[in-house]
């Protein structure tokens, strides 16, 4: 059977539909469903998606057949409009558009007003009488063909104040003829002014190209579809496709339609619209339009479009048939829509509807309001939103109005905006805000030391680092953007400055960050501030009626808890004691046990941090009244704890009244050439069984306390870095001691577990016999994927990009959870272990307990809970419901809203 490559629409009937958007384009199906809907479209055709393929395929050349049914299609188009492509009385010109099946606005590239010439444009004005609009058609032929086609390039030029600007050769010419003719506005030009700009168009392109503008319709024709065919390949196209995960080998159609012409005159126009506010959700017709204008006119800037509530004023019969249009689109489609129209001579075509792009806030308010209307269910509410959408609302984002000076960008990762005076310590990031100011705290890498700093900052920005570095990981616990792995950055410490693509910023200078794209900008650029709506809570109450995941939090501090609390998290699934010992002047106490050489010297410092870590579980329970909270145990090697420049030695010496070289000595001798795989977690536990006694100790005198009170606290133990059943079962037994010992003396029965972190292969392959000792899995993802790919996390952003550039990997493992190799031992681990305790609780507590994929990843496999930073703790709240969703297993939603 002939492969059919060509889809005409027309006359109220369309070869496509609406379903059909793989293979007609988004553009094309829905251009296809509207003529069948009986809406006002101009006629014509569709070269479908596999033709773009076959194209690329056949080394740049069309299927056999593609270019028989394009003429077939086209004398079919001249038979519905009643007149001929390239004819000399009374041409047909056509508009040539892509559109891939996912929206790319401004990705691809179009074409109107083809098919005139010197011959055709006679005929145009003799049938016309307007030879002002004919000669302003062709100027704008040549100047997108020209773009688009002829590969004719924007050229760079220096302003008088040295800043190197790219000019439109052709719209620097429109400039020109302006002056001459003393007009501010292109409409204000004449036909005489159009005629010789289009002459004087002609003749760069002959300059740029070595040819004369093509003038057979024909070959404009086959040139248009080779460019927007070849447009998919374009820069733009890549890089979109690349952030937003569409696949390379989806292809563009090609529409091209009769054109209609918004240029006429003043009973002419065109305009973009939405159904709803796009920015606000609010269910009011939204949009602007240009009278006597054509294509991308409203979205140039040139001139100043108008409300489309004024066009009800200006051509009233045109607005009531576009609001009617709109309405019906709406209820067809059960989604806001975009569309694009264009009014010639008083008389409405739709051009285009899609369905719109909105904020966050506007996706929320839609699909309730939507809901509550009765155009959706709420299952419908629940997946048309992006769990990554969310983050919008939690956080402050750049004004999308705002003018921003890009120098720089990193990998974003943490979300959100903040704005403050680059500064390139923790100590004077604590200075200069306690001074009142705001800051962004700039450093090659950041450590357990910068916490001070890292607290007080708007935003945090990296040399070094990954989307998991500990700059990230602290960053989205805390709430606060960062941007890590900005390698284009040169510090300069001693002059307290760094340097960036040209550009020196000093100390004190202020930058903003946008965490979300990881954009780095000079100046204060206006933020927006997040607003959680009462369709917020009421779309997360649907969420929580569907999802099977538990939802819990990683936090450290009082603070984060009851942030993450008031996000509906679940209790917590990872609390890192170890960022605990570098607050105040417990750190003190802790570099004194570092260099204690006896048990007795090292429990003598420990007593110091008892009184502290025990107040910090009291804080923490008291947040998670009623809920779990999994605590690990000291995990990060102790070098971490001490001083390593010259300077900071030298100060601690002072302090402790200890000696340089003793300090330099411990500080040698705790050096590991790995310590990821070195003298750390339950490791530490059994050197020194002393530094996790002193811990639990902490933990079962402040949960005691509480449940004296009568409150409902339920410690969940974590011994990290387990590799073998014998390491836990060493750790264990000293944990049950010691909580024990405190129930006992404190005559309070508690139920509480003790289990581990699964982050070594060997743990997730032995999971049956840890299982038998262990009460809880936490699979520590961040870990388990460093170790599973041999990989260091902060080391991998010097050549993970290249590996999703090169499509070596799909996605950064320490983003989403690598599924057939992380995820294989995850699901082993979780086999094994419930083979043995049937009963055995599990969860995640990596970073990736927030990433859509990875929650929906942990439902499908059996996991119990997902932990998260807190910022993220509704986006895995709604993946988790989406996961129940889209497998079907979902009970009925209650029908009240």
């Amino acid at each position: 059977m002939k492969k059919k490559y060509v889809y005409f629409f027309g006359k109220g009937v369309a070869d496509g539909r609406a379903d059909m958007k793989s293979l007609l384009g988004g553009k094309g199906a829905n251009i296809a469903e509207m003529t069948n809907l009986g809406i006002p479209v101009p006629p014509g055709f569709t070269i479908s998606t596999e033709a773009c393929n076959e194209y690329f395929k056949n080394d740049r050349r069309y299927p056999e057949e593609l270019w028989g049914e394009i003429e077939e299609n086209l004398a079919r188009l001249e038979g519905v409009i009643g007149i001929k492509f390239g004819s000399d009385l009374h041409p047909l010109l056509i508009s040539v558009r892509s559109g891939s099946r996912a929206s790319m606005p401004g990705m691809m590239d179009t074409i109107l007003n083809l098919g005139l010439n010197e011959k055709t444009l006679k005929g145009i004005i003799e049938k016309t009488g307007n030879e002002r609009f004919a000669n302003d058609a062709y100027r704008r032929f040549i100047t997108m063909f020209s773009g688009v086609v002829l590969g004719i390039k924007k050229k760079k030029k220096r302003t008088e104040d040295g800043h190197e600007v790219e000019i439109n050769p052709f719209e620097e010419m429109m400039d020109k003829i302006k002056e001459k003719y003393n007009v501010k506005l292109d409409t204000d030009l004449n036909a005489n002014a159009l005629k010789e700009l289009v002459e004087k168009y002609k003749l760069l392109v002959k300059k740029e190209t070595g040819r004369d503008f093509p003038e057979d319709p024909k070959e404009q024709l086959k040139m248009a579809i080779n460019a927007v065919f070849e447009s998919w390949n374009n820069k733009r196209a890549i890089e979109y496709r690349r952030i937003y995960g569409i696949p390379n080998d989806w292809g563009t159609a090609v529409n091209i339609q009769a054109m209609v012409f918004g240029n006429m005159g003043d009973t002419s126009g065109t305009g973009v619209a939405f159904t709803r506010n796009p920015a606000t959700g609010e269910k009011k017709f939204y949009g602007e339009f240009l009278l006597n204008a054509q294509g991308e006119d409203v979205v140039a800037g040139i001139r100043t479009p108008q409300p489309i509530e004024e066009l009800r004023e200006k051509l009233p019969d045109a607005y009531k048939s576009l609001v009617e249009i709109y309405q019906k689109l709406e209820n067809h489609y059960k989604d806001i829509q975009d569309i694009e129209f264009t009014i010639q001579d008083g008389k409405l075509y739709m051009l285009q509807t899609r369905t719109g792009k909105r904020t966050a806030a506007a996706a929320v308010k839609i699909a309730v309001e939507m809901v509550k209307e009765g155009l959706i269910d709420k299952k419908t509410a629940l997946l048309r939103l992006e769990p990554e959408q969310l983050d919008q609302l939690l956080h402050p984002t750049i004004d999308p109005k705002a003018k921003v000076e890009v120098i720089t960008k990193g990998l974003p990762a943490s979300p959100g905006a903040g704005v403050g005076r680059v500064i390139f310590t923790a100590e004077a990031a604590q200075e200069m805000t306690s001074n009142g100011e705001k800051v962004i705290l700039v450093r090659q890498e950041t450590s357990p030391e910068d916490i001070s700093g890292m607290n007080v900052a708007q935003g945090i920005l990296t040399v070094r680092g990954g989307m998991t570095s500990h700059a990230a990981v602290v960053a989205r616990g805390m709430g606060k953007c960062c941007v890590a792995g900005c390698k284009d950055i040169v510090i300069e410490e001693e002059k307290s400055q760094f340097k960036v693509n040209g550009y020196i910023v000093k100390e004190g200078d202020w930058i903003t960050l946008d965490g979300s794209t990881g954009n780095v900008m000079m100046g204060k650029v206006k933020l927006v501030q997040p607003e959680l709506s009462g369709n917020f809570a009421q779309l997360m109450k649907w969420a929580d009626g569907v999802r099977k995941l538990k939802v819990r939090t990683n936090a450290d501090t009082p603070h984060d808890a009851q942030v993450a609390r008031d996000f509906g998290a679940e209790g917590i699934g990872l609390c890192r004691t170890e960022h605990m010992f570098f607050e105040g002047k417990r750190i003190d106490a802790v570099r004194e046990m570092i260099l204690s050489d006896t048990e007795e010297e090292r429990r003598r410092a420990l007593i110091k941090i008892l009184p502290m870590q025990r107040g910090d579980f009291i804080e923490i329970f008291k947040v998670m009244d009623g809920y779990p909270v999994t605590i690990r145990l000291l995990d990060p090697p102790l070098h971490e704890f001490l001083p390593h420049t010259e300077e900071e030695i030298e100060a601690l010496s002072r302090d402790m009244s200890v000696p340089v070289e003793r300090l330099k000595e411990k500080s040698y001798s705790l050096k590991e050439f790995n310590p990821m795989l070195g003298h750390r977690g339950c490791r530490l536990g059994i050197t020194y069984p002393e530094i996790y006694e002193i811990q639990v100790q902490a933990i079962f005198e402040a949960a005691c306390e509480l449940a004296k009170k009568g409150k409902m606290i339920e410690p969940e133990i974590m011994i990290p870095l387990v590799g073998d059943v014998n390491e836990f079962k060493y750790t264990r037994e000293r944990v049950i001691k010691v909580a024990n010992e405190v129930m006992e003396r404190m005559s309070v029965k508690l139920r509480y577990m003790v289990g581990t972190m699964i982050e070594l292969p060997r743990a997730a392959i032995t999971a049956d016999k840890i299982a038998s000792e262990a009460e809880f899995f936490s699979f520590g993802t961040n870990d388990l994927t460093q170790t599973t790919f041999g990989l260091s996390r902060d080391d991998a952003g010097n050549f993970l990009p290249f590996y999703l550039e090169k499509k070596i990997l799909p996605k950064d493992p320490f983003v989403a959870i690598d599924q057939e190799g992380v995820g294989e031992l995850i699901r082993m681990g979780v086999d094994k272990g419930r083979s043995v305790r049937p009963d055995l609780k599990v969860g995640i507590c990596g970073e990736h307990g927030g990433e859509p994929s990875s929650v929906e990843f942990c439902h499908r496999i059996g996991l119990n809970y997902v932990s998260c930073s807190p910022f993220r703790v509704p986006i895995a709240r709604l993946a988790a419901a989406q996961a129940v969703l889209k497998e079907g297993s979902a009970d009925t939603l209650s029908s009240t809203v």
